[in-house]
């Protein structure tokens, strides 16, 4: 194995910045994914992260048949790479519940479902579902302490529960239960944090279930929290981060053993004074949302930015006198999901070699619905 898994033999043929991918490491966290959730079944991975058709048939090649997202066009591209099950977990509103009967009419091999928390927003799925066959199932947003969206455990939540199952084309489809506020480093902390926030959903599917009314499944978690959520044993569990994985993530949950699977390529475009390197990987290019740092440099662990604009970054580091104009650097993002989205295509790299471009098809607002 090549002491410098990401350095890519042909650079010289590919242009920066760009994302590469390294299949062969996102095939073991594919791996890795399943044996922490404790089989294929109990996944229903995010599709957010890498928006490739080329993800979704490399799970499905793994036996995981469920996927969510987070888009309509996400939810296209998905069903075309032939996905039997498909969770839009976000609520449709406006002309956008019209487009779902759309997708669901143009491939109906697939299943589809939708998540929502509003009455009016559902009555209006309804009326857009009413003649349909058969209709869509529809899972209750369960606001588990993240406080962006859903209903929160409780008297509402039945409301909210019944009333799906009453209105046409609509058929209760269960609870979705994002914990996205839980973040802890320390693996007692955020395994104590997130029963405490599942504590109340599990209370009301036992609530509803009493009350005489379906839940055909809980959807809860996401990358941090999914291997808390696989020791239940009867929820459907959504990462999505770790196919990929990137800086932020393996800097705040060391106890995750995911592999880095995608690096961004960015060259030397100046050497604008002593020990400062400016490079060609601009905020149009790497997810620049939060505070530096936005990447970590590999073999350049001492790199500190000191100006970032649209396509220009600026580093410092002891090491600059040993680079020159045109050089590469390989770095992996802090948080990889608004970088994939930032790109149009992915290079692929296979034993060392930048073999062949893989489009990031579920970047677009729209597809074709």
């Amino acid at each position: 194995m090549r002491e410098k898994w990401y350095e890519v033999l042909n650079a010289s043929e590919v242009p920066s910045p760009c994302l590469l991918i390294y299949p062969d490491r996102v095939q073991e966290n594919i791996h890795r994914m399943i044996h922490i959730a404790g089989g294929v079944e109990r996944l229903r991975p995010h599709m957010k992260t890498h928006k490739m058709a080329e993800l979704i048939r490399m799970q499905m090649e793994q036996g995981i048949t469920k996927f969510k997202c987070a888009t309509i066009a996400e939810a296209e591209m998905t069903a075309a790479a032939g996905a039997d099950d498909v969770l839009l977990a976000y609520q449709p509103v406006g002309p956008n519940a019209q487009r779902v009967v759309q997708l669901a009419r143009s491939f109906s091999k697939t299943k589809f479902s939708v998540i929502a928390d509003d009455a009016e927003a559902i009555r209006a799925l309804s009326a857009a579902f009413s003649k349909e066959s058969p209709g869509i199932e529809v899972l209750l947003d369960i606001d588990c302490g993240q406080h962006r969206t859903g209903v929160s455990p409780g008297p509402k939540a039945v409301e909210v529960c019944r009333l799906i199952g009453s209105l046409a084309g609509l058929k209760a489809g269960g609870l979705h239960a994002y914990d996205g506020h839980i973040h802890d480093s320390d693996v007692a902390a955020r395994t104590k944090n997130c029963e405490a926030a599942f504590a109340p959903v599990a209370v009301l599917r036992q609530q509803l279930l009493q009350a005489g009314l379906p839940v055909t499944r809980v959807v809860a978690g996401g990358t941090p929290t999914f291997p808390m959520h696989a020791r239940r044993g009867d929820v459907e569990c959504s990462p999505g981060t770790c196919v990929f994985w990137d800086a932020g993530y393996a800097s705040n949950f060391a106890d995750m053993d995911f592999l880095p699977a995608v690096v961004v390529l960015s060259r030397v475009i100046s050497k604008p004074g002593a020990n400062r390197l400016c490079l060609d990987l601009g905020h149009k290019s790497i997810a620049s949302e939060m505070p530096h740092p936005r990447v970590r440099f590999l073999s350049l662990p001492d790199a500190k930015a000191v100006a970032h604009s649209e396509e220009h970054l600026v580093v410092e580091t002891a090491q600059a006198e040993a680079f020159k104009v045109g050089d590469c650097l390989y770095g992996i993002p802090w948080h990889i999901c608004p970088t994939v989205a930032l790109h149009s295509e992915a290079v692929v790299v296979e034993n060392g070699k930048a073999m062949q471009r893989w489009k990031i098809v579920g970047r677009e607002r729209k597809l074709t619905i």
